[in-house]
C-alpha cells in the first residue's frame, strides 16, 4: 500500500510544476510499455512500395449525428446577428462536448466586421472559465502577434467548437462537423476578407485536408462555404499554445502573419 505521506509530497511537486489536469482516466505504466517495446518483434510481410504518382487519400468526413448537423444549420441560419448567433449556440444540445464537463459556451471575441477572422481548435481551461477564445497564456500571446503585426482591432477570433474538450484535448472531427454549421454562419456574418486557422486541428477541418501544419503553414488556400456563396482566402498558422512549447517555431509564425497583413493590405486594383 502507498504512503499517504509519500503521495500527499508527489501531487504537491506536481502542483509546484504547474501540473492542473490530467489527460487520460486511469494511470500509464510507461516502464511496461517501454519493456514491452523493447521485446524483439516478428516482422511482418513488406508492403509494396507506394507510386510516386499515387493520390492522395480522401479526407475523412466526420461521422457526425446527421439530426444534429441539421438542427444546427437550422439554428444558425435564424441568426442574423453574431449575438443571436451566439445565443443559438449556447441552446444547441448537439455537440456532445457539450455534456463532457464544459461550465458554458465560447464563442467569439473581436470585432463584428473585422476584416480577419482568426479560428482556433476548442476552447481550454482559461476559456471555459471567462466564457472568451484566447484569453490564457496561448491568447495572450496570440494578441501580442495580432498588436506588432498591426491587427489590433482588426480581428474576430473563434474556434472549431464551442465547448472545451475534456483535459484540453484536440476536438474529434465529429465535434468540429456538429458545430460547422456556426463557424460558417460566424463567416457569413462577419464577411471578413481573409481566414486565418490557428493550430492543425483548425486548418484539417477548414480545409478539408489530411495534411499537417507544418506543411500546411505558410501557404494561401482557399475556403468555400457548404453553399459556395461564399469564397475565402486562407492562411492556416501554428497554434499560439505550440509556439510556448517551441519558442524556435515564432519566427515561421511571424512570417505568416507578416504574409497575411501584406495580402490585407495590398491595394485594391481598379476595376
Amino acid at each position: 500500500m502507498l504512503d499517504p505521506r509519500a503521495v500527499e509530497s508527489l501531487i504537491a511537486f506536481w502542483a509546484d510544476a504547474g501540473v492542473d489536469v490530467a489527460y487520460a482516466d486511469a494511470p500509464v505504466d510507461r516502464m511496461a510499455r517501454g519493456l514491452e517495446a523493447l521485446k524483439p518483434k516478428v516482422p511482418a510481410a513488406l508492403a509494396p512500395p507506394t507510386p510516386i504518382n499515387a493520390p492522395r487519400p480522401a479526407f475523412a468526413v466526420a461521422a457526425a449525428d446527421a439530426g444534429a448537423v441539421t438542427a444546427a444549420r437550422a439554428a444558425a441560419a435564424a441568426a442574423s446577428t453574431l449575438a443571436e448567433l451566439e445565443a443559438a449556440i449556447a441552446a444547441f444540445d448537439g455537440c456532445e462536448l457539450k455534456r463532457q464537463g464544459a461550465s458554458r459556451a465560447v464563442f467569439a471575441r473581436g470585432e463584428p466586421d473585422a476584416p480577419v477572422m482568426v479560428i482556433g481548435e476548442g476552447p481550454g481551461a482559461d476559456e471555459d472559465a471567462q466564457g472568451a477564445p484566447f484569453v490564457g497564456r496561448a491568447g495572450k500571446l496570440l494578441d501580442k502577434m495580432l498588436a506588432a503585426a498591426g491587427l489590433t482591432g482588426r480581428v474576430l477570433i473563434t474556434n472549431t467548437v464551442f465547448w472545451r474538450p475534456p483535459g484540453n484535448r484536440t476536438p474529434s472531427p465529429a465535434e468540429q462537423a456538429a458545430c460547422a454549421p456556426f463557424v460558417e454562419r460566424a463567416i457569413a456574418l462577419v464577411r471578413p476578407k481573409l481566414l486565418m486557422l490557428a493550430g492543425g486541428a483548425s486548418a484539417k477541418h477548414m480545409l478539408k485536408t489530411s495534411e499537417g501544419i507544418l506543411s500546411l503553414r505558410g501557404r494561401w488556400f482557399e475556403w468555400k462555404s457548404e453553399d459556395g456563396a461564399l469564397e475565402l482566402p486562407v492562411l492556416p498558422t501554428l497554434h499560439p499554445a505550440f509556439l510556448l512549447r517551441q519558442p524556435a517555431a515564432k519566427k515561421k509564425a511571424w512570417e505568416d502573419l507578416m504574409r497575411l497583413t501584406e495580402r490585407l493590405d495590398r491595394p485594391q486594383r481598379p476595376s
